[in-house]
């Protein structure tokens, strides 16, 4: 009964992770779009999410001393690369296509795996990138001499290849007894990431009039102030907290499927609220897409806890490992 429960609340949880994560590409672009640099936009929600975790990232102090390198990689890779590319890539192309390339993750996890690592893949595993790579054409229509912003898909591709990083980051030491709480390391990669963001976006440099003016989304006025309050509280700190806690009620993999409905949801708020509305080989690539990462991220042999190759922060919430209880 317990058990019953504990999946159940386990579930919405995940739920509302990758709803969370889902509403990020909405809030930002009208951002983008009133005038503020893509890193500028990245930098506000990294650093403010940062400031709202600094109570327990001193709580886990003992992580800079015990794990330095595991942190720096997560604020490099998870945090700030995938934002940064996935953030930058809204300014050129739809967020829904952003985020349907950023979920080749799995596809490319695969190749890490077989290519690098010299483990065996199963042919589901080939047949789930196959597919991924598929439905990747259909999105981009590639069949029209790629009718998408390259360099806009370029970026996307970026934040995917981040997700790779922070996935083999992920794999180090799952079994280990004395790993890091992943609460803790979303913590300090935020910090880390915030820093390396400031050097990188420069945001004395910022038009912080913007953010006390209106952003426009799909011709409706809302407060940019507003929009930066959802990006920092609902789609970073609640998005990784529920998407941590709940993989500690269901497995790596049931809470890693749940997560791939990030790119479903991105879409479908994309459409509603700032009218990008894609076309049928767009939306059935896309379902294709997300198909071949399920059959990879699923398929892929684990070493005693593997990487969970879906959800994402850019998303991107991937998790710790299944041996640190954490997606």
């Amino acid at each position: 009964m317990h058990a019953s429960q504990g999946r159940s609340a386990g579930l919405g949880l995940a739920l509302g992770s990758a709803f969370a994560f889902g509403g990020s590409g909405v809030a930002a672009k009208p951002l983008i779009e009133a005038g503020l640099d893509p890193l500028h936009v990245v930098w506000l929600r990294v650093t403010g999410a940062a400031l709202v975790m600094l109570p327990v990232a001193w709580r886990h102090r003992a992580l800079v001393l015990r794990r330095p390198a595991l942190l720096a990689g997560f604020g490099l890779l998870a945090v700030a690369g995938v934002q940064a590319c996935y953030f930058a890539s809204l300014s050129r192309i739809p967020v829904g296509v952003a985020l349907l390339v950023e979920y080749l993750a799995p596809a490319l996890v695969l190749g890490w795996v077989r290519f690098v690592q010299r483990r065996p893949v199963t042919r589901a595993a080939a047949v789930g990138v196959v597919l991924a790579a598929a439905g990747l054409a259909g999105v981009v229509e590639i069949w029209s001499g790629l009718s998408f912003d390259a360099l806009g898909l370029l970026l996307a591709l970026g934040a995917a290849c981040c997700q790779v990083g922070y996935f083999v980051l992920s794999d180090q030491g799952g079994a280990d007894e004395e790993a890091p709480d992943p609460i803790g390391v979303i913590a300090y990669g935020l910090l880390v990431g915030s820093l390396l963001l400031t050097v990188l976006a420069r945001p004395w440099g910022m038009k912080w009039s913007v953010l006390g003016a209106d952003a426009d989304m799909n011709g409706t006025p809302v407060p940019a102030a507003l929009l930066l309050v959802w990006i920092v509280l609902i789609a970073t700190v609640l998005a990784y907290v529920t998407g941590v806690i709940s993989v500690r009620r269901l497995s790596p993999q049931v809470a890693g499927v749940v997560a791939c409905l990030e790119a479903v949801i991105a879409t479908v708020f994309a459409w509603v609220l700032l009218g990008e509305h894609l076309g049928t080989p767009q939306i059935a690539g896309g379902a294709v897409v997300l198909c071949g990462a399920f059959i990879a991220q699923s398929s892929t042999p684990r070493a005693p806890s593997g990487p969970i190759a879906c959800g994402g922060p850019a998303g991107a919430e991937g998790e710790l490992s299944a041996g640190r209880s954490a997606a």
